[in-house]
């Protein structure tokens, strides 16, 4: 069995655990310790689930664009089960985020939905991500099917700065990024929650990502052992 695979069995669980106690903390210190916006009130309760979900979406896609990179250059098929399981863990991420994102906007914007650059470019990332899928998919051959996602999924990477950067290139209802080069402009009280929620969100994508490569490799390994299977047999029954 690959020595990657090996170190996923012995420590996805630490990755787990690790997600779970974070996200524990996060989500009361966020929902019962930290004080209400001064402008917002209770509705800012909303941001320490939607705002480590988007960030998380974003750090998972820049996984899948490296690990697209590093597919197109060394072949190696347990990249491309990473990267598979990365697209669909990605998309689950960036979906939860645009339906927090809406339910957050409509107490603060009074609507569910605007044409914000923001909001548009991480909807065009998602369907990136459903059309990575869907090429997945339709493509039978598997070497041209990893071959064919990771070029879209590079292609796609354009988007990325795009997403981060739209606060401040054109005029957007999202005020500016509160931790920049320019200093943190968000409490400690908001702080300390909305860094536990967002450590939980990537600890629990690299658990999750850890458990689908596995099972994506373990499924490959099962499918190669019964094409060998069916190739013995068959060539026995030739021979007789």
């Amino acid at each position: 069995m690959n020595r990657f695979i090996r170190y996923i069995q012995r420590y996805k669980g630490w990755f787990g655990g690790a997600a779970a106690i974070c996200l524990l903390v996060g989500l009361y210190t966020g929902l019962l310790v930290s004080p209400p916006d001064y402008y917002q009130g209770e509705v800012v309760r909303i941001m320490y689930v939607h705002v480590p979900l988007a960030h998380t979406s974003l750090l998972a896609y820049s996984i899948l664009f490296g690990g697209s990179i590093w597919f197109l250059w060394k072949r190696d098929p347990l990249v491309d089960n990473m990267c598979q399981a990365a697209s669909s863990i990605t998309a689950l991420f960036t979906g939860l985020a645009l339906v927090t994102g809406s339910i957050w906007a409509k107490p603060t914007w009074n609507t569910w939905w605007t044409w914000d650059p923001r909001l548009v470019s991480f909807a065009v990332l998602l369907l990136i991500l459903a059309g990575y899928m869907m090429l997945r998919r339709l493509v039978d051959d598997p070497d041209k099917q990893g071959i064919y996602a990771a070029v879209l999924a590079i292609v796609g990477g354009v988007d990325l700065p795009i997403i981060k950067f739209s606060v401040e290139w054109w005029r957007t209802l999202h005020q500016p990024m509160s931790i920049s080069t320019r200093g943190i402009s968000i409490s400690d009280d908001l702080l300390l929650p909305l860094t536990f929620m967002s450590l939980g969100c990537w600890l629990l994508f690299a658990y999750m990502l850890m458990v689908r490569t596995q099972m994506l490799y373990l499924i490959e390994l099962l499918q190669a052992k019964k094409g060998r299977l069916l190739s013995q047999t068959h060539f026995s029954q030739s021979a007789q």
